[in-house]
């Protein structure tokens, strides 16, 4: 199976990789390479196709290995790992580069409530070190004086803003927003689906079906397409029989044949898929358990006779939500004039519980991404300082999502998020 690879991915894969091999006398070339953009849309695999195309296998690390229990340990790693990368250099005579995977999952700072721990400060500050220091990258307790082939970093993430800034500049890490086209999907989802004979014209017309969707999508929608014959099979040997077929089992491997790869058939599973996202963004239940939890059960299904319903409004997907905000009159700008009177009485209850209040805001990009910034924690624990502090965010940060945050002081934890507002709206 042929994998497609995007031709502007590849160039700056390609460009950063050979720039960091080449003496540009005068020329101070960024050892990293940041690749961020959404969930999903296969910047991993890209790169994974890239370094094939290349030639060479990078020495990869994980976002997950960038924390432990041992202070300095994900550090020794990093330069560890730097190290033998230049050694493959030397000794095999070709290009490598480090590769790390998911670099804001674990270095990233999300909001004011992430711990930010010593290993946190140490990767950062060794990162920067290397981007600085390229052949001079020294294990703790040695010291080797003969310098070390540079070696090309490339990083992997959904948002570098969450990132340490100095680390991110523009002299240490060269960004790139992978964001693939009409073309690239095509291309992507065609080597998808190249074994099931889908005709191009198709696997067009399938991809402006779910324009908003990423990459992996259309993965997880080709494995869907069999489970209705997985289920006839474990329906035709008996649910309790499967663990001996399969594990440990004399007979061959069950055959599945080609299931309907037809275009109505991969577009009706296709809004299956989407209903489900959907409905996940939308019930948000943590919100209501943790409401119930703070408030008191015996609210939980109660309405009171005097309090009238949040309006309802589209979102852009066109479903319902609730309008947490009333719009101003302000020569009809749209502008926030005060919140309504449900959150005024949640910020209430939340200050009676003894609750400090947060808001966060985020972009549509972010939003979708789930990378929420911090506008401010209020300190004050007086109603009108605070529905004041709501409403100055809210007017500062107009176009975009914002949230209100219940945040119990004692235990140093989330017990309420709720979106205040939408943007468009």
């Amino acid at each position: 199976m042929s994998y497609y690879i995007s031709p502007s991915f590849l160039d700056k894969v390609a460009v950063h990789i050979t720039k960091n091999f080449l003496d540009l006398p005068g020329v101070r070339v960024p050892l990293i390479l940041g690749i961020h953009g959404r969930k999903g849309e296969g910047k991993t695999f890209q790169c994974e196709l890239a370094f094939e195309r290349l030639g060479f296998e990078p020495v990869t690390i994980s976002g997950g290995e960038l924390e432990s229990p041992d202070a300095g340990d994900p550090a020794r790693l990093i330069r560890l790992r730097y190290r033998e990368a230049a050694e493959q250099i030397r000794v095999r005579g070709e290009m490598c580069a480090i590769f790390i995977n998911d670099l804001d999952a674990g270095a990233g700072r999300f909001d004011s409530t992430t711990q930010y721990t010593v290993n946190t400060q140490l990767v950062n500050a060794t990162l920067m070190n290397i981007a600085d220091n390229p052949t001079n990258v020294q294990l703790p307790g040695s010291y080797d004086s003969t310098p070390l082939h540079r070696v090309p970093i490339i990083v992997t993430g959904n948002d570098f803003a969450t990132l340490y800034a100095p680390l991110i500049r523009d002299g240490r890490m060269e960004k790139f927003y992978w964001e693939p086209n009409r073309d690239d999907k095509i291309g992507i989802v065609s080597g998808i689906f190249e074994a099931d004979g889908m005709p191009q014209s198709e696997i067009a017309e399938f991809v402006d079906a779910f324009p908003d969707q990423a990459i992996d999508f259309f993965s997880a929608l080709r494995s869907r397409i069999y489970d209705e014959q997985i289920r006839e099979f474990i329906h035709g040997i008996g649910i309790e029989k499967v663990s001996k077929r399969l594990v440990n089992s004399v007979e061959a491997a069950p055959h599945f044949p080609k299931p309907n790869f037809s275009l109505s058939r991969l577009i009706e599973i296709g809004r299956a898929i989407v209903g489900q996202q959907y409905r996940v963004k939308e019930m948000r239940l943590v919100e209501e358990y943790n409401q119930n939890r703070l408030f008191g059960s015996q609210n939980s299904g109660q309405v009171s006779p005097n309090s009238q319903p949040p309006s309802q409004e589209k979102n852009e997907q066109g479903q319902y939500y609730k309008a947490y905000v009333e719009k101003g009159s302000n020569g009809g700008n749209g502008k926030i004039s005060q919140l309504s009177s449900e959150v005024q009485d949640q910020v209430q209850q939340l200050l009676a519980q003894g609750c400090k209040i947060g808001i966060e805001y985020a972009d549509s990009r972010r939003f979708k991404t789930g990378s929420w910034q911090s506008c401010a924690t209020i300190q004050s624990n007086g109603e009108k300082e605070v529905i004041a502090s709501l409403e100055n965010c809210l007017a500062e940060h107009g176009g975009e999502y914002v949230r209100l945050i219940g945040i119990d002081s004692k235990a140093k934890r989330r017990v309420v998020e709720t979106i205040i507002q939408r943007p468009n709206n």
